[in-house]
């Protein structure tokens, strides 16, 4: 349940809260996400902290949201409000440059986001440029019992769901520039983004680096089944 909100920065933008769905993980992996899609060269939006006070939900009428507010007082995550944006239309896939199709897809399997489906594109054209958002499903790992290293070399079998798959292809060149620009230096800016109070220990920022490091190394076991999954298409 996210919210549209005016910051003092006179921005507007959409708030995602600490307290709701799945909680810090999900905000965790849109900073991880967004960030990464800005180096690889990706249109995602603007990503800020956004320190929220309680007292501002104590005229909510509605329980459930007045709750929420005050249950996620401290720092939440908002993205910048794209006003007048227009939802991706599956129609429009043939008009995706290969390419850019390409390195959406193979962003979408580094970073294991299984929500870039028909069904919730969680695409924009904003001013006629695609733009993505939405990116809380990424890193599903978050959320299996098994250890985040084994998912290291995980192939991704949802890409088989991705919407942009048919435009992809130009896999190989995709993952040449995706490993081209995510330098150790990047990798370790974007993981160091993540405020501390989310982190349950200090070690999990050194994780998530070393996940990051090591699924990018192995980028070949996702691009081969990306690769697959285009075979199968009718």
């Amino acid at each position: 349940m996210p919210a549209i909100v005016e910051a003092n920065d006179d921005g507007m933008y959409v708030l995602k809260f600490r307290s709701a769905g799945q909680g810090i993980k999900a905000l965790i992996a849109e900073v991880l996400a967004g960030e990464i899609g800005r180096a690889l060269g990706l249109p995602v939006p603007e990503i800020v902290l956004l320190e929220l006070d309680g007292v501002l939900g104590r005229s909510e009428p509605d329980y459930e949201i007045r709750s929420l507010i005050k249950a996620s007082e401290g720092l939440n995550l908002g993205l910048d409000y794209l006003p007048g944006a227009v939802a991706f239309n599956t129609l429009d896939v043939a008009r995706i440059d290969p390419l850019l199709a390409s390195r959406i897809l193979w962003f979408d399997a580094y970073m294991s986001n299984v929500d870039r489906t028909p069904r919730n594109t969680n695409m924009l054209y904003w001013h006629k440029r695609l733009t993505l958002i939405d990116h809380g499903a990424a890193l599903y790992f978050h959320y299996a019992t098994v250890d985040y290293q084994a998912r290291v070399q995980d192939p991704f079998k949802p890409i088989k769901d991705h919407v942009l798959l048919p435009a992809a292809t130009t896999l190989e060149e995709a993952d040449r520039l995706g490993k081209s620009a995510l330098t150790p230096t990047i990798l370790a800016a974007v993981v160091n983004k993540i405020p501390e109070s989310w982190l349950e220990e200090p070690e999990q920022r050194a994780a998530y680096l070393a996940y990051l490091q090591a699924r990018l190394d192995a980028s070949q076991c996702f691009v081969e089944e990306a690769q697959h999954a285009r075979l199968q298409l009718v």
